[in-house]
């Protein structure tokens, strides 16, 4: 009785409205199966798995599959999402990037370790003075233990914890979101009277879909030559360059809305031949027709579902 009773009332708090509860605490994914019953948050499978990895900071269950207690139902109820990110998340700094569902795993892992293993974002955090005596932070080449090669890591001594920690990937999230400070700081200067909500975005991009595709040129019968694509949507441009890290693209093509005179085809313009037998795909401007070659269905499928999303936006 009280499997199934606790159970219920747990799904109640999970759903309940003005908690939070109904999206993961930590990544924002839509109807969260997972909690941490030690910080009193819901969270996704994927988030879950990050949190598993904290045993001393948070303990996770499955809503459904696990028993959960009184004590605990209690718990979440005087906790939940919200209240876990006025606590955690009080002095997120506006630079800093907050990572969503779709991020990659480095991301949200360090994401969470900043909030709940260093605290980083607390009402009460003081940040210390990085030369003060038993603390310090850099990196270190350490010897693996299989392989018996050293390795680079970026290493934090802490006089207070009386522990030495060391992560392999960390190093690269503290430099995006130190390049997001930096571009975040010159907006600031650049824009005085331009409200922050609408400077966060432009800190930088979230391409919605990126990958090779092959382009011919305006008299369409040029060659088609392989391109990196980067589909902006809040700037409404696909944008494409030689190779995937080059700084500057090699140009790029403003996606209006529908009634404008923009639309996406699989198919091809008449008197346009294509001699590989490879899906296509034509986007349709008031100025011309662009002829791109995918790799597979899948990836035509992919490009034409994440235009038209584009192209419907108001």
């Amino acid at each position: 009785m009280d499997y199934d009773r606790n159970k219920a009332l747990l799904l109640e708090l999970q759903r309940a409205a003005g908690t939070g509860n109904d999206r993961c605490a930590d990544c924002g994914d839509p109807g969260p199966e997972w909690a941490s019953y030690k910080l009193g948050i819901f969270i996704c499978l994927t988030c879950s798995g990050i949190h598993r990895n904290l045993p001393e900071i948070s303990r996770v269950k499955s809503l459904r599959l696990d028993f959960w207690e009184s004590n605990l139902i209690e718990f979440m109820r005087s906790h939940g999402n919200l209240w876990a990110k006025a606590k955690y998340e009080a002095k997120v700094p506006p630079y800093c990037y907050i990572p969503k569902s779709h991020d990659c795993m480095v991301l949200r892992e360090q994401w969470i370790r900043a909030k709940y293993e260093r605290g980083e974002f607390l009402d009460t955090r003081v940040c210390p003075d990085p030369c003060s005596a038993g603390s310090r932070e850099g990196c270190l080449w350490k010897l693996g233990k299989v392989r018996r090669q050293f390795q680079k890591r970026q290493f934090l001594l802490s006089a207070r914890e009386g522990v030495m920690k060391y992560y392999s990937k960390e190093e690269i999230v503290d430099w995006f979101n130190a390049i997001r400070a930096a571009r975040y700081h010159y907006l600031r200067i650049t824009f005085p009277n331009v409200p922050e909500p609408e400077l966060i975005p432009r800190i930088t991009r979230n391409f919605v879909k990126e990958g090779y595709m092959e382009k011919t040129g305006p008299k369409q019968k040029e060659a088609f030559k392989v391109r990196w694509f980067c589909l902006d949507s809040q700037e409404r441009k696909l944008i494409y360059f030689k190779n995937p890290l080059d700084a500057f693209a090699q140009g790029q093509v403003y996606i209006g809305r529908r009634d404008e005179g923009y639309e996406v085809r699989n198919d091809l313009p008449q008197k346009v031949c294509v001699k590989k037998k490879k899906p296509v795909i034509t986007l349709v401007t008031p100025v011309r027709e662009f002829v791109f070659i995918c790799e597979s269905d899948r990836r035509q499928k992919e490009w034409m579902d994440a235009l038209n999303e584009v192209i419907a936006q108001l």
